[in-house]
């Protein structure tokens, strides 16, 4: 199927602009599904995430790629910030975008996200009912494996946070870093990651992004109260459908994690496993596994 690649503006949750791309299959003759999707931990949509997108709309669905606010070509300030809630408010407004273009129906939303915005994507899908199913590629999945027995309370507190008042999300409180995101000799910053599969990964899709940087803070990304702990949500995500991909020697996103969030949704849901690291699932035999389990799941469900 040909494709249309179309640069896109859209408004986050405070009026921040946030840009990507927007993949269309050609020709559509009919309202096509939709799928948003949005990269990891300090990247760019450009690292690696147009094979994904590329495939899930060459397949007859309509996908929404974009850059988290501060990052790439996105606004916002300040530059390289890391805000789980923010990213995750931004991600409800991303959804009712793309349910808002011409060919898309609104009633077939689907919701992708990777590595830290895979947890992400676990906490917007389980607040926001327009996710009609979501695919958590190598996903934070928690803050631990156990400990989730009775998550009403917490979770109730999550969703206030990401429907009612900015508050987390805003500009207060305590900030850490700045951190390289991978060891720099020379930055003399602590590394967030100092897994040798991450720094080959960053560097050689950072250098090829462009835009990607080896810096960032984070604010209220880990220690608020509420905690922004996917872990939590996943217990809530009712019927909606999971696909979890997960990596057998994942050091980056807890596997044990993952499994356990896994077996805590009561909902449809399929997992894949890759062997290997983190990393693995962004290229080659195993980007083709991930990808084709995601189209799959999407055209299942959507």
């Amino acid at each position: 199927m040909t494709l249309t690649v179309e640069p896109v503006e859209l408004s986050g949750f405070d009026g921040t602009v946030l840009r990507g791309d927007l993949y269309r299959p050609a020709g559509a003759d009919a309202d096509r599904p939709g799928v948003v999707m949005s990269h990891g931990f300090s990247a760019v949509r450009t690292m690696a995430l147009p094979a994904f997108a590329h495939a899930l709309a060459d397949s007859g669905l309509v996908v929404l790629l974009y850059d988290h606010r501060n990052l790439g070509d996105s606004d916002g300030q300040p530059r390289q910030e890391i805000n789980p809630w923010a990213q995750s408010r931004d991600m409800i407004e991303a959804i009712g975008w793309l349910g808002e273009r011409g060919g898309v129906d609104d009633r077939r939303l689907g919701l992708w996200g990777s590595s830290f915005s895979g947890g992400e994507a676990l906490v917007v899908a389980a607040v926001d009912d327009r996710v009609r199913a979501v695919v958590a590629n190598v996903p934070f999945a928690g803050l631990s494996a156990d400990g989730y027995e009775a998550t009403e309370a917490r979770f109730g507190a999550m969703e206030s946070e990401l429907v009612g008042a900015v508050g987390l999300a805003g500009p207060g409180g305590d900030v850490i870093g700045p951190l390289a995101v991978v060891p720099d000799e020379a930055s003399g910053l602590h590394a967030f990651l100092d897994q040798p599969e991450a720094s080959a990964w960053y560097l050689s899709e950072g250098e090829r992004a462009g835009s990607w940087r080896n810096q960032v803070t984070l604010r209220h990304a880990f220690g608020s109260e509420p905690a922004f702990d996917p872990g939590v949500a996943v217990a809530h995500l009712g019927d909606t459908p999971l696909l979890m991909v997960i990596a057998t020697e994942d050091r980056v996103a807890d596997v044990d994690v993952a499994r356990a969030g896994f077996d805590r949704a009561s909902g449809p849901k399929q997992l894949v496993v890759i062997e290997g690291h983190h990393f693995v699932p962004y290229s080659g035999a195993a980007l083709t596994v991930a990808v084709d389990a995601a189209r799959d799941f999407f055209h299942r469900h959507l």
